[in-house]
């Protein structure tokens, strides 16, 4: 039996503190992360005995160490006691959960340079870094209780003591309200820019049963995707352009004003020093993370309306623009082009409803006409369309969505060699260049 990694999904849930609770979460938060610094030196020192134990050991093992009790009276690191006095259990052991991980992961990563898996030949060994920006995370009953999904009573450090404060929940998503889906334990982010508890979720969807349909999606620079859902027989149901321009308009206009900026900092020439225009590029980044968002959940929302079996992408990994010189306009939409972030994020969402993703070979997808015509040429004046050999007019992008359509339906339904799945006549192609006329001349036959 497959062994299935289960589905974690975060949510969050903004909180609205006073001016009080904001300094008590800020006490939190300091002296939280000044014991992960203590315990990542205990715990690297001990290493050779803690790293070899199983998870649920570890713990037991470092609190023998640090943490006095009746039945523990002679600890090794009696200081960590008295400089955390009264520290709640399950906050240390998330502690100690956390400075665990710090280790391994140096160690790990420093073995790995030793034996000379570098990422260049002169690369510095790996750091130990335990002055970490780690949050509290918080178990339920032990440092926080829910009342409802509008109140949450969280167990904060004063200074001196440790006491209990409720706080409000301004603003949360939805995964807390599907049945299915298990709350992990949620951990308090608190900074000078945020405040609110991250929420992790154990998705488990429901068994689908699909219709004999799949979304096929071409990601563009024109248009930022164009989506076909055509049945396994070829027809095509239903075709959407994705274009949210709006946001890449205010995206385009930030990058264009660091041009102008660049022109009159350097002039004629020199050189721009670092972090020129961070703020700017920080925004379109976060902009660009939008754009992919709506996308990706657009072509959800289309996947799940229409039952579809798959959503179907081209295999774009380590492709390359050639075209454009370098500054060119061209090459700039090449740069920005967002099509690895909406491949991510649509199988992200897609997954969580219990969805399958494919990709299929890339090449010739707008270059064959999904007629079974040839090779398509596109119009001098508007590259977007596409003229058949018939000399009919079509959108290029729309073509090359319903023929991956037809490259994700053979794959879904062959299993054996793509030639014997299209037939044995030589006038078919090989499933990976295959048109949506081959699902006509399959269904057909």
């Amino acid at each position: 039996m497959i062994n299935r990694k289960p589905i974690i999904r975060t949510d969050k849930w903004s909180l609205n503190p006073t001016a009080e609770q904001r300094v008590l979460f800020a006490q939190t938060v300091q002296v939280y992360r000044r014991l992960c610094r203590h315990l990542v030196g205990v715990i690297f020192i001990h290493w050779s005995e803690l790293g070899s134990l199983a998870n649920q050991e570890v713990i037991p093992a470092l609190e023998r160490l640090v943490h006095q009790t009746t039945r523990n009276p002679e600890v090794k690191y009696p200081g960590i006691d008295r400089v955390f006095h009264k520290f709640p259990s399950y906050y240390r052991r998330a502690a100690i959960a956390f400075a665990v991980g710090q280790v391994s992961s140096f160690v790990t990563r420093y073995q790995q340079w030793q034996s000379g898996s570098r990422s260049r030949r002169d690369a510095k060994p790996p750091t130990l870094n335990a002055n970490a920006g780690c949050y509290p995370v918080l178990y339920r009953g032990q440092c926080y209780k829910l009342h409802g999904h509008e109140q949450i009573e969280i167990k904060v450090f004063t200074g001196k003591d440790w006491v209990w404060t409720t706080v409000q929940i301004s603003g949360l998503r939805e995964r807390h309200t599907v049945d299915s889906n298990k709350q992990l334990s949620p951990s308090l982010v608190f900074n000078d820019q945020a405040c609110h508890l991250s929420v992790p979720f154990e998705c488990h969807p429901a068994k689908r049963q699909p219709d004999d349909v799949v979304v096929a999606v071409d990601l563009g620079i024109n248009t930022t995707a164009t989506v076909s859902v055509v049945r396994f027989d070829g027809t095509v149901i239903h075709r959407e352009f994705i274009h949210p321009g709006r946001d890449i308009d205010r995206r385009d206009k930030r990058l264009k004003s660091v041009s102008v900026r660049a022109k009159k900092t350097m002039g004629s020439g020199g050189n721009l020093h670092k972090g020129f225009c961070s703020n700017t590029y920080r925004k379109c980044r976060n902009i660009n993370q939008q754009i992919a968002h709506i996308t990706a959940k657009r072509i959800t929302v289309i996947a799940q309306q229409f039952n579809a079996h798959a959503i179907v992408f081209e295999h774009l990994k380590g492709w390359k623009a050639t075209g454009g010189r370098k500054g060119s306009t061209l090459r700039q939409r090449f740069h920005g082009w967002l099509k690895a972030m909406i491949r991510t994020f649509t199988e992200m969402k897609w997954q969580e409803v219990g969805g399958k993703t494919l990709d299929v070979v890339a090449a010739y997808t707008s270059k064959l006409a999904y007629d079974g015509s040839g090779i398509v040429q596109r119009d001098s004046g508007n590259y977007a369309l596409a003229k058949f050999a018939s000399g009919k007019r079509y959108n290029a992008d729309l073509n090359g969505s319903v023929n991956i359509a037809a490259r994700g339906i053979l794959k879904l339904s062959c299993r054996k060699d793509s030639e014997e799945c299209l037939g044995r006549s030589s006038r078919h192609s090989p499933r990976s260049w295959a048109c949506l006329c081959d699902l006509w001349t399959q269904s057909s036959g």
